[in-house]
């Protein structure tokens, strides 16, 4: 069920004891409670025990408190996913995209500012710019053009991030409708008509649902293509070796 938008009440803050940072932080708190969606600048004043005029005295508008809460989404995120070196390529850019998904799954605020709301933003594309330059480093060392390599973790932060987004928007869906009562990637087939959707279904094979298993699939495809572009791109290098014999 969809929670209502309602905000715990606390004592009323003498006038000019709020500042920016209490105003966002208490907007995370609220958003927490009662969604993105729902927050407004009353329910938020209420809150904070203020007045809804002291929080305008910051911000104008929700849309630029929504702004602030992002700027500081991103940086938590870049934070909680940073680009740790493992044993290999391979395992390090999986253990990546993972992180990434983990923590996005584990926090829908973050979801909501930084994949919903702003997935267009520049401020997000330019989120965590270092971690991706390092990526990219490490896949060009081992072995992928800068290109390739670009476009390999480009194509898994999509992975990843539209995995989330799917599994966020059904969340929301549910919450939205009490009476739901069947998942959009229930079982779908029957024995007759159409068998093999009915077996695989049956098995616990969903299509388009953002569970572990499809994620985990595309995932390893992303890989195995990085890893023959690699293979492919050591050919030229064997047969000029070969020719200077």
């Amino acid at each position: 069920m969809a929670k209502s938008a309602t905000a715990t009440k606390r004592p009323r803050r003498e006038r000019g004891s709020i500042n920016p940072d209490d105003i966002i932080a208490g907007a995370f708190e609220l958003a927490e409670q009662v969604s993105i969606d729902n927050l407004s600048m009353p329910l938020l004043g209420k809150h904070l025990g203020v007045g809804v005029t002291s929080i305008y005295w910051y911000f104008r508008k929700k849309d630029d408190l929504l702004n602030a809460m992002t700027d500081r989404a991103l940086r938590e995120y870049v934070f909680a996913t940073p680009y740790v070196e493992a044993a290999d390529w391979r395992e390090t850019l999986a253990n990546h995209a993972r992180a990434m998904r983990k923590t996005f799954l584990g926090s829908p605020i973050l979801c909501d500012l930084i994949l919903i709301r702003s997935a267009l933003s520049p401020r997000a594309v330019r989120a965590g710019e270092f971690e991706v330059e390092k990526a990219i480093a490490s896949l060009v060392e081992a072995g992928l053009s800068t290109e390739n390599a670009f476009d390999t973790y480009s194509a898994m932060s999509v992975h990843v991030r539209g995995s989330v987004v799917l599994q966020r928007l059904y969340e929301k869906n549910v919450a939205a409708n009490e009476h739901a009562h069947q998942r959009e990637d229930a079982i779908i087939g029957n024995a007759e008509s159409t068998p093999l959707l009915a077996r695989v279904s049956a098995e616990g094979h969903r299509i388009g649902a953002a569970d572990e298993r499809n994620f985990e699939f595309g995932l390893e495809c992303i890989l195995d293509h990085a890893a023959a572009l690699i293979e492919e791109g050591k050919k030229p290098a064997a047969a000029k070796a070969r020719r200077k014999r």
